[in-house]
């Protein structure tokens, strides 16, 4: 499963699946509103319309099937019941009283997802109680970090912390990595940690405070080099936020890397892959927990993670947590290899993606007048629209590498799409329709996402602003391809990003909202967006239906 394009935009904000364009924040086009209120309110069964941060989630790439009993009438493909979908589905919030909803620590604990992860936790914790627990923290490498990471940056990663460890005196790289977690829970407020651990106060010398920072300056390069390795046109994308915000997103990314490979890893030596893969995920998730509610630290690139803590103190751990939900949906025999709604579908886009969106607002801060509360809306919009874009740019790709569809079955059964037809690589009438309705559907993700640019700090709007244009070509040239993404893969070149930059920096300038450049001027709305979804379904259903369109999306419009 790869941290998509869309995770690395969705960090640039400006982030759920890795390649090398992502961003995380919510971002405000000049000539839609500001419509800021929010009221919330619980969604039933069947929810409205609704991610990266942009962290999208790379797909899948091994497909080892995790196999539990369960009534086989209401076994869905790939091992989620109906009954948990639905259950997870009633339990989101409606924000903005829109199409964008909030799933944030939505999850069934009865799913068989999570006693899956539930029962593999309670294992790995009995193994640490007797003393026999086989860590993937103790192995060679660190956790997290597999052959694929090692190829791809050239060397292995962490072992710069040798460097600094002082021999002499018998310290080991482990007992340098805690000295240095110390010496930055030193510097937390006292309600950073829920859970603080019952240690002394630390107590270094300026040569000791020194070395340790020189360490962490080092962690942060590295995950700089990973993050410049899998995404970089999302590296170049931090280079221009101020030094402790863009270290802090590699911080996140690299997080979020490592939780993907954890999942997606091979593992031909295993007894039992999945299983192992299960406790080893048990196991990072306790290592989040134990970060984030007392500042522990297992290795020397958690310690970016654990400065990112003290420095941002309201950064949460519920997208993350809600992240390694996003990555059980795509293990076969757990998760969901179809999605029936759009609702469906929506609930994986915030979990890969729109995760990233939330983990990244404390970083870039908000502009006065502002709250976290009310950029939340446009950051999940953002998530979205870059997990739909990546979807719609792989679709073929999906389909003959991974056996996956992730449309939406009722919106190819609206527009007359079959799945044999995607296998076969049949782009006809009947597709180009679906893809044009979806494309529609991503632009208005991206409108409301628009909305949250002037919302962010001024230095941060740059980098959310590039990541948002650049994103959105990637639909340009699926037109372009002639809707054609079963046999052709759309591609916005790096000399056109860059030939970009220039308007990019414009629209993030509060004249743009009262000047907008020219061809700003006939950019559509959010309204506009919206009508055209309507009008798109109700043409469709009219014509070959003959009554009224009954869709989820336009059910979600009538509740406005």
């Amino acid at each position: 499963m790869k941290i998509s394009s869309t995770v690395a935009a969705t960090l640039c904000l400006s982030s759920t699946g890795i390649t090398p364009d992502n961003t995380a924040l919510a971002l405000t086009w000049p000539r839609t509103k500001l419509a800021l209120s929010h009221p919330q309110r619980s969604l039933q069964s069947t929810t409205s319309l609704r991610p990266t941060s942009s962290w999208t989630r790379r797909k899948p790439s091994h497909r080892t099937t995790i196999s539990m009993s369960v009534a086989p009438q209401e076994t869905r493909d790939g091992g989620r019941t109906t009954k948990e979908i639905a259950k997870e589905l009633s339990l989101g919030v409606t924000l903005d009283g829109g199409p964008v909803i909030d799933f944030a620590s939505v999850k069934d604990s009865s799913s068989r997802a999570e006693r899956a992860l539930a029962d593999a936790r309670k294992r790995y914790e009995a193994s640490v109680a007797d003393g026999t627990a086989a860590s993937a923290s103790t192995g060679v490498r660190l956790m997290g970090i597999n052959d694929e990471v090692v190829e791809e940056v050239g060397y292995e990663i962490g072992e710069f912390v040798k460097e600094y460890v002082d021999a002499k005196s018998g310290e080991t790289a482990n007992s340098l990595v805690q000295k240095c977690a110390a010496y930055l829970r030193s510097k937390a407020d006292d309600d950073t940690f829920p859970r603080p651990l019952d240690e002394a106060p630390a107590q270094f010398t300026h040569a000791e405070k020194a070395r340790f920072d020189r360490l962490l300056s080092r962690a942060y390069e590295e995950c700089g080099v990973v993050t410049s390795a899998f995404a970089k046109t999302f590296y170049l994308g931090t280079q221009v936020l101020p030094e402790p915000a863009m270290k802090a997103i590699w911080a996140v990314y690299v997080w979020c890397r490592r939780t993907d490979e954890i999942v997606d890893a091979p593992r031909p030596n295993a007894a039992d892959p999945n299983q192992e893969m299960l406790t080893d995920l048990s196991e990072w998730e306790i290592r989040l927990e134990k970060l984030f509610d007392a500042g522990e630290v297992m290795d020397v690139l958690d310690l970016p993670l654990l400065d990112c803590k003290v420095k941002y103190p309201k950064l949460p751990i519920t997208p993350f947590s809600d992240m390694i939900r996003g990555m059980l949906m795509d293990i076969p025999g757990l998760g969901q290899e179809r999605y029936d709604t759009w609702d469906e579908l929506h609930l994986y886009c915030y979990r890969v993606a729109g995760t990233v969106g939330l983990m990244s607002m404390p970083v870039f801060g908000c502009a006065p007048g502002y709250t976290d509360e009310m950029a939340k809306e446009p950051a999940l919009s953002l998530g979205v629209a870059f997990q739909i874009t990546n979807i719609l740019r792989d679709v073929g790709e999906d389909a003959k590498k991974r056996g996956r569809v992730y449309l939406p079955q009722r919106d190819m059964e609206r527009f007359g799409v079959t799945e044999r037809q995607i296998f076969d690589q049949i782009v006809d009438d009947n597709f180009i329709n679906l893809m044009k309705f979806e494309i529609a559907r991503a632009r208005m993700y991206y409108a409301r996402a628009l909305r949250g640019v002037p919302m962010l700090s001024p230095e941060s709007r740059l980098p959310v602003q590039l990541s948002l244009d650049a994103y959105g070509k990637i639909l340009d040239k699926i037109e372009a391809n002639g809707y054609d993404s079963l046999t052709k893969r759309a591609y916005v070149g790096k000399w056109e990003k860059l030939a970009g930059i220039p308007a990019s920096w414009y629209r993030t300038l509060d004249i743009a909202q009262a000047l907008p450049l020219p061809g700003d001027w006939e950019r559509p709305t959010l309204e506009d967006y919206e009508k055209v979804l309507e009008d798109m379904l109700e043409k469709k259903w009219a014509k070959e239906r003959g009554r009224s369109v009954t869709s989820d999306y336009l059910q979600s419009l009538q509740k406005k």
